[in-house]
């Protein structure tokens, strides 16, 4: 039995949007065998990051500080979010600054590298497009994930990360309904 913690990155708390149901087919297929809990990203209030003075206090706010009793607790993270404008949403990266602060995420050493401190998680990314997801990968080279993984979550110690890519989520229905199988089944493997 795992401790599995899905983060709900769509921005959005209108409950029609495809990525939320996506979370919830995994959690369905997850909570099987594992022990799940849930964030989402929308139902929480939290300010910018607009100073770096402001990272590496530990002012973090009431919401956040949940949040992170819930990374810390995990074994395997599922990250579920839209692409927007080629990118993370603004308020899932916000969350993340947040979030992988030092102390918690990381610890910096006397020569200048970081001590990885949340080693010994995995994390599956999970993303959607309306694009074609071969489109974003070999063309756009899927360069937010890519960055995503790379310098923020391997950064902090998550291995492996992997990643699923679901383009085209206007298609149909059918389709739609195909993925949602999909992922309840990556969470029945705890994947």
């Amino acid at each position: 039995m795992a401790r599995i913690l899905i983060i709900d990155g769509h921005p959005s708390s209108d409950r029609n949007h495809y990525v939320h149901a996506l979370a919830s087919a995994y959690r369905e297929g997850a909570e099987i065998a594992n022990e799940v809990r849930r964030i989402d990203i929308a139902k929480l209030d939290f300010p910018l990051l607009r100073d770096p003075e402001d990272w590496n206090q530990n002012n973090l706010p009431a919401d956040l500080g949940s949040a992170q009793d819930k990374i810390a607790w995990a074994d395997h993270v599922v990250l579920l979010y839209p692409i927007w404008l080629g990118d993370v949403p603004a308020a899932l990266k916000a969350f993340l600054e947040q979030v992988a602060r030092p102390g918690f995420a990381l610890e910096e050493r006397e020569n200048g590298t970081f001590k990885k401190l949340l080693k010994g998680k995995s994390a599956h990314v999970i993303v959607t497009m309306g694009m074609p997801a071969p489109i974003y990968r070999i063309v756009f080279r899927a360069h937010s994930v890519k960055s995503l993984k790379r310098n923020i979550l391997q950064f902090v110690g998550f291995n492996p990360v992997r990643t699923t890519l679901i383009g085209h989520v206007g298609r149909s229905a059918d389709y739609r309904k195909k993925w949602l199988q999909k992922v309840e089944k990556l969470g029945r493997r705890g994947r």
